[in-house]
């Protein structure tokens, strides 16, 4: 694991705890000065509290795009919670003979408030900020699922292929990172309740995280894409990285241009990124498939005789979205459904239809992606057409599937024909005999403007990737993938690897 994705969960934690800080104190100090908006700010970060990470970071991206800022904004706000109610329950615990006391020699309410509430209640309040700041830690880990780099790129990773080596070398990170900071943070909230209300403990704590977060902050200010930049998002599983960095490499050594790969993200979230006002993004892997359904809402059968999905996809990808793809590489990552050995042995299936007779029998499982209403390829459409009626469905994270089938959690699943892990699983890929999934033809998805944004620096770039025009058949796929996630080979060298044994570079 390299030193960047440390500094950059550190960040994170840093940039949210910094904000939380400033926005919960004042929040919780008006909920202690005025009676009638304590319930109000009180209910509001209680509800905060109870959206799912995931769904809230989904939230804050249609606003913010993707990237570090829809992480800091949505864990800065799993952040109030702790800090607004122990400012509020610090202040309130303050001494009435104490208040009155300062009351008595005169003080101003504001004045009474500063100096001699606030640091007579400072050891609970910073008990607060010290549980936001840990949990944050844990919390940061979802960055990965909306580009904002960290620690959980290494996590989702592991746990995908089942590599022990990399979940315990990124548990390890986040463990040691929280013990470091909570024992800081454990020493100074002892000092401080010894102290007695002592100002300049209870501001050197702050003082830290707030220099911690000035020092690593360069490190992580994005600056502006320049001319000479095209800039992609790494994808979130093996074949979506593989293509990106084969694009990197051979952009690079065919123009002048430098390719930016940003951080990991799925497909949807990149395509939002690639919408956005900020254009963050100028190219992507993407697949026909995936264009028609899932990012034009459209279905196979919307799909006019006489024109192949692809040549539909793209003219209404330009038409609705001023998007389009470039010619096919080669490979075919549609949607397939697969069985355990054992089932497909006992059963003698062979094909999706064969499954019907014995669906009662037999459980479901795929990532939730599979289990959405979004597209028309998930998993309510799919057992309609072929009227099946399984025991039971289970929605795992995309990153636990493979693991669970290994383990019997479920006996039937939807994969990707050119994933890897379906040969490392002992998966029988069942035949699509009704062919209810449609073609999902690998392609880079650019926006209308790509090539002419480049023309002056590369005017050859759209030449540059039709060389890799039906060059990467299914099985090169399934290889690579499979070099990747199972043989521990890194996306680099297998993507450079297959550039060179082609003549491409």
């Amino acid at each position: 694991m390299s030193m960047s994705l440390i500094i950059e969960h550190l960040y994170i934690v840093l940039a949210s705890g910094v904000l939380a800080i400033l926005i919960g104190l004042p929040l919780g100090t008006l909920a202690y000065m005025n009676s009638h908006a304590k319930p109000i700010i009180l209910k509001v970060v209680d509800i905060l509290q109870t959206i799912p990470c995931l769904a809230l970071l989904g939230l804050i991206m249609v606003l913010s795009g993707a990237g570090k800022t829809t992480v800091i904004i949505g864990i800065t706000l799993y952040s109030l919670l702790p800090i607004v109610r122990n400012t509020c329950l610090g202040l309130e615990e303050v001494s009435p003979g104490v208040k009155e006391a300062a009351r008595g020699m005169g003080m101003s309410k504001m004045h009474r408030l500063l100096r001699v509430e606030y640091p007579l209640a400072f050891p609970t309040i910073f008990t607060g900020i010290r549980i936001a700041i840990v949990n944050a830690i844990s919390t940061a880990v979802f960055a990965a699922f909306v580009g904002g780099g960290g620690i959980g790129s290494i996590l989702t990773r592991g746990i995908r292929i089942q590599d022990m080596k990399l979940i315990l070398v990124g548990t390890g990170a986040l463990m040691l990172i929280a013990i470091v900071i909570d024992l800081f943070m454990s020493f100074c909230e002892s000092k401080m309740r010894k102290s007695h209300g002592s100002i300049k403990l209870m501001l050197l704590p702050l003082v830290v995280l707030l220099c911690g977060f000035v020092i690593i902050l360069p490190f992580n200010i994005s600056k502006a894409s320049s001319s000479d930049e095209l800039v992609m998002y790494d994808g979130d599983y093996s074949e979506t990285q593989i293509m990106t960095h084969m694009a990197k490499i051979l952009i690079e050594d065919k123009t002048d241009l430098n390719v930016v790969v940003k951080d990991q993200m799925s497909q949807v979230n990149n395509f939002k990124a690639m919408m956005s006002d900020t254009n963050s993004c100028d190219m992507m892997i993407c697949y026909d498939g995936t264009l028609l359904t899932t990012f034009l809402h459209l279905d196979p059968s919307d799909v006019p005789k006489g024109i192949t999905l692809y040549d539909y996809a793209n003219e209404r990808g330009l038409e609705d979205k001023q998007v389009y793809l470039l010619d096919k590489l080669g490979f075919d990552n549609t949607y397939a459904i697969a069985v355990t050995k054992e089932v497909a042995d006992k059963y003698g299936i062979e094909k999706v239809s064969d499954l019907k007779q014995y669906a009662s029998q037999l459980v479901f499982g795929a990532e939730h992606e599979f289990f959405t209403e979004e597209g028309s390829m998930k998993y309510g459409p799919f057992v309609d057409y072929y009227g099946l009626n399984f025991k039971e469905s289970v929605s795992v994270d995309v990153s636990l599937k493979y693991s669970a089938v290994e383990q019997g959690s479920f006996d039937v699943t939807e994969v990707y024909a050119t994933d890897g892990l379906n040969k490392k699983a002992g998966l029988v890929v069942l035949e699509d005999d009704k062919e209810f999934f449609p073609e999902y033809n690998g392609a880079f998805l650019v926006k209308k403007d790509t090539f002419s944004k480049f023309k002056k620096i590369a005017p050859n770039l759209e030449e540059v990737m039709a060389t890799l025009s039906g060059k990467i058949s299914t099985e090169d796929m399934i290889n690579m993938t499979y070099d990747v996630d199972v043989n521990g080979r890194s996306v680099d060298d297998v993507a450079r690897e297959f550039l060179e044994k082609n003549d491409l570079i």
